[in-house]
């Protein structure tokens, strides 16, 4: 089991990870100070587990779990104040451990964890056998997990926190991208294609240098040699090239 500890508090930290040593099956171990570094630890550090602080500088451990990319990581809350519970367990938590916590307290939040664990594996056999031979059909595969639901962005002096149905559109500028929103257009250092797919589905590439939440959209303007443009709700007008018109006409057809 590969954990990810996330408290601002070296102590806490410390401590955490005294007793995660302790755990037989706990294979690697790794430390955020703040939730923007745990963000920015997860795509090379591909945790298991997060055991998540929620009253952080900057961004607190809620907001943290609201933005994990999918396939996301279990969450066990960590936290000196019980009044978050409700909304941890909302959040999609294994556990909530409250501070001062023991070792046994800390091995039953784990012990939930791994039958978790152990029941996405099984799923995850289950859907790579292959189909047996039978005029029955195939049970359909589980959904996937829903895409985040919020981005935190950097910025001089804090984070801001852009709902995803906030970003009506995205575009490339240099080494960042630009999201289009009704409160400003912050910038984020990713690439547009990355990006994009984290999003999810209900976002569409429809230029080389811009992409689309296809529920903004309301009309398509055609221009000259098959492109055309994108009229949003806001008023915006978004490029749609040749290149990604059918498919961008193929996804407003389906909605």
């Amino acid at each position: 089991m590969r954990v990810l500890i996330v408290d601002d508090e070296r102590p806490a930290r410390d401590k955490m990870r005294r007793l995660l040593e302790q755990e037989s099956d706990v294979s690697a171990i790794e430390e955020a100070r703040d939730g923007v570094e745990a963000l920015e630890r997860l795509p090379a550090f591909a945790p298991d587990l997060l055991l998540l602080d929620i009253q952080m500088p900057e961004i607190t451990g809620l907001d943290v779990a609201a933005s994990l990319p999918a396939p996301a990581p279990l969450v066990v809350f960590v936290t000196a104040y019980d009044e978050y519970a409700i909304r941890a367990f909302d959040a999609n938590a294994i556990d909530y451990l409250l501070k001062p916590y023991d070792q046994q307290r800390l091995q039953r939040a784990l012990q939930r964890v791994r039958e978790r664990l152990a029941q996405q594996r099984a799923a995850l056999t289950v859907q790579s056998m292959p189909p047996l031979l039978t005029d029955e059909a195939p049970p359909p595969l589980q959904h996937p997990l829903p895409a985040i639901s919020q981005l935190l962005v950097p910025e001089r002096g804090g984070t801001r926190i852009v709902r995803v149905e906030h970003i009506q559109w995205i575009e490339t500028a240099d080494n960042y991208v630009v999201l289009h929103t009704a409160d400003g257009q912050p910038l984020m250092r990713q690439t547009l294609a990355g990006l994009v797919d984290k999003l999810g589905p209900r976002f569409l590439r429809c230029h080389r240098r811009a992409a689309v939440q296809l529920d903004w959209v309301v009309s398509v303007q055609h221009l000259d040699k098959g492109d055309g443009e994108l009229i949003l709700r806001s008023g915006a007008r978004v490029p749609c090239s040749r290149q990604y018109r059918a498919e961008v006409m193929e996804r407003l057809n389906g909605q």
